[in-house]
């Protein structure tokens, strides 16, 4: 949105607080494409008309251009023509010209509001479901570190550009705009992810991050684990996460959010039962357990965690175990997944798929591995394949 649109929505926000009826622009308001189903969602869960008209002016702010004079046009077409005028004194605001808008079909208000709900198709009903809209659908970044400093005592990560290269070709033909990073140091992952953060995600409809790395333990309340920079300074996944939290990330609020980490969770080593197998191409991601000391940024940041939503963090191994890798055809969670994700992403929804590659990997090598996620969706989430 326009710096002005923006100011003419501060200056109207008592008033409209205080006079703006909601409850009839919510159709209008999905149908124009202002919002999602889902961000339609979270401002009703705002509270009170009060509260919601609150949450409502808030949100406009963080969508694109057409968002206020679409606005300004839903007032007028629900009666409130008073707030539309003060809006559009506020300023010079483009004129919406029939074929900028969309044609709105009356329902009942026990028919479901989700646009795409007469399809047959009922996995797609925004009531249980992601709705994934654009194209690209978001950005996925990839951060794979693979040398490390002398300094870290960490070695070399072979294998981990093969996993790159097919996470990379895989996103893009589920419709991410893929952004790839190698060997950054602990403030530059930080600094990555925070310019990730930090973009206009309000024409998206997801955003995805890609960790392949070596991992330890860490000190956490929701998610474990720590990634280790190139420099051998750790970032707790926690605080990686909470960079996309609805307060430091406004844009996806709502929005799906999904996280995957090719990293160990710990040292220790589950034998399982033997099979046959030639561990000697085969490396762990293991790094020393790393105890953080009094008075860190690390536990501030974890303390201050708000309750996470829409979030899902993938881990190639149970906390606190290696996760492994193929020097020659890379990890066993990335293969497995990118196979996964190749014959089942038109069809079946990120938890179901998860749990296949949790199968898959858990039935590999000598010694064993348990993939896991930490799931705070409320919906079901399924990818949109080219």
């Amino acid at each position: 949105m326009e710096e002005d649109h923006r100011q003419s929505l501060r200056r109207a926000r008592l008033r409209l607080v205080k006079e703006l009826k909601v409850e009839p622009l919510w159709d209008l308001l999905l149908h124009q494409e202002i919002f999602t189903p889902d961000m339609i969602e979270e401002i009703q869960k705002a509270g009170t008309r009060r509260d919601q008209a609150r949450q409502l002016v808030i949100d406009l702010q963080t969508r694109g251009k057409r968002a206020l004079p679409a606005f300004i046009w839903c007032l007028q077409e629900t009666g409130q023509n008073d707030l539309a005028a003060l809006l559009s004194a506020g300023g010079d605001q483009p004129q919406l010209h029939p074929a900028d808008l969309k044609p709105v079909e009356i329902r009942t208000r026990s028919e479901p509001r989700d646009p795409r709900s007469v399809e047959e198709n009922t996995r797609r009903n925004a009531e249980t479901v992601y709705v994934l809209r654009t194209d690209p659908c978001g950005y996925c970044l990839i951060i794979n570190n693979v040398n490390f400093s002398s300094v870290s005592g960490l070695s070399s990560r072979a294998g981990s550009d093969v996993d790159c290269e097919k996470l990379e070709k895989r996103f893009r033909s589920l419709r991410f705009e893929v952004l790839t990073r190698r060997d950054l140091k602990a403030q530059e992952i930080v600094t990555e992810l925070q310019s990730l953060a930090t973009r206009d995600h309000s024409s998206l409809d997801c955003c995805l991050v890609v960790l392949l790395s070596h991992g330890c333990q860490a000190s956490h309340i929701q998610f474990p684990g720590g990634i280790y920079g190139t420099d051998g300074r750790s970032i707790a996944v926690e605080k990686i996460v909470s960079y996309f939290n609805g307060t430091h990330c406004p844009s996806l609020r709502g929005k799906p959010k999904l996280f995957f980490i090719q990293a160990c969770g710990g040292e220790k080593k589950d034998r399982g039962f033997e099979v046959d197998s030639d561990p000697s191409a085969v490396e762990s991601d293991a790094s020393p357990i790393q105890v953080p000391a009094g008075g860190s940024d690390q536990t501030d940041a974890v303390a201050s965690l708000p309750t996470p939503s829409d979030i899902l963090v993938s881990y190639s191994t149970f906390p606190g175990f290696v996760s492994w890798r193929n020097k020659c055809t890379g990890s066993w969670y990335v293969e497995t997944l990118d196979h996964v994700l190749e014959q089942y992403a038109h069809s079946e929804d990120l938890l179901n798929m998860l749990l296949r590659v949790a199968n898959a990997v858990s039935a590999k090598g000598e010694y064993k591995q348990m993939p896991g996620c930490f799931n705070f969706l409320r919906k079901r989430f399924f990818f949109t394949a080219k």
